[in-house]
């Protein structure tokens, strides 16, 4: 077996996501021949089929969910590679710091400029969907973050707990009340994954939930629920920073804090990263 192509995986990936041969194409500005020809010398290369093709659709095998799993990671850890590489071309230190909404992190990163001068520090917002994403990839190199997170290749070093509230209209019949326990929420639409708020699995009682829209930001998030279509669970500090008059937010008296974390990528060393870690711990 050869080495893999990472031309051949970036297309995989992008059929891979679309589940449509033609869609992909598009996505890689491409034509559609061209690509099916690549998917099949993929597969010829490393002796599986990876996709499932009749006339209902295109499905992954099982080779091809492990492939994904797998592509995804060498896809980032290259681009990773040629980020590091262009910044120590640079002839410059420096150290992109990422960080989730609602939290500051001024006071390390006003520390650490202070002990390096000449530091190009760069700052870069995340959300839930990137967090992980851009310690891999290479775009961030330490980044406070916010469970649950997938830890594998990473180092991640727990740093304090906030408490989490609950985010509703104003308009809300519980809007107004001091604290609410989460089964007073029973009957209200969850605008979130329930990966991030576990202890709503006792509310739904094992029921469906509906689908949850794809929001870009809390902003987006919080004009669904100024709108009454549903709440959100957020740590206190992103419900403070976000304030707005059409929407409130409550104490939940059982559930767990929210976690604030720092993690890095597992095979990136330096003392500028150990030293940048050691500050936020203070």
């Amino acid at each position: 077996m050869g080495d893999l192509d990472l031309r051949k995986l970036r297309y995989f990936v992008a059929v891979a996501e679309q589940l449509h041969f033609g869609r992909a194409a598009e996505r890689l500005f491409i034509a559609q021949p061209v690509l099916s020809r690549q998917i099949r010398a993929l597969e010829q290369e490393l002796g599986v089929a990876l996709f499932e093709r009749d006339r209902r659709g295109t499905e992954l095998t099982a080779a091809g969910e492990q492939l994904l799993t797998d592509a995804r990671r060498l896809l980032d850890s290259a681009q990773a590679v040629q980020r590091r590489a262009v910044r120590a071309a640079r002839g410059t230190g420096s150290l992109t710091v990422g960080f989730m909404p609602g939290l500051i992190v001024t006071a390390p990163v006003r520390a650490l400029a202070a002990r390096h001068p000449g530091l190009d520090i760069e700052l870069v917002r995340t959300t839930w969907d990137d967090q992980i994403a851009v310690l891999h990839d290479g775009r961030v190199d330490i980044g406070f973050v916010r469970p649950p997170i997938d830890p594998t290749g990473l180092r991640v070093r727990e740093l304090y707990t906030e408490p989490r509230v609950v985010l509703v209209s104003t308009g809300h019949r519980l809007a107004g009340k001091q604290a609410v326990e989460i089964a007073d929420l029973a009957d209200d639409v969850l605008l979130q994954s329930v990966e991030i708020v576990p202890e709503w699995r006792s509310v739904a009682g094992g029921s469906e939930q509906p689908p949850v829209p794809a929001y870009r930001s809390v902003e987006e998030k919080l004009e669904h629920v100024a709108a009454g279509r549903g709440i959100a669970f957020l740590p206190l500090s992103v419900a403070t920073f976000y304030t707005r008059p059409d929407v409130t937010y409550i104490p939940v008296s059982d559930i767990a804090d929210g976690q604030v974390s720092l993690a890095w990528a597992a095979d990136r060393h330096g003392p500028l990263i150990d030293e940048f870690a050691a500050l936020a711990a203070e």
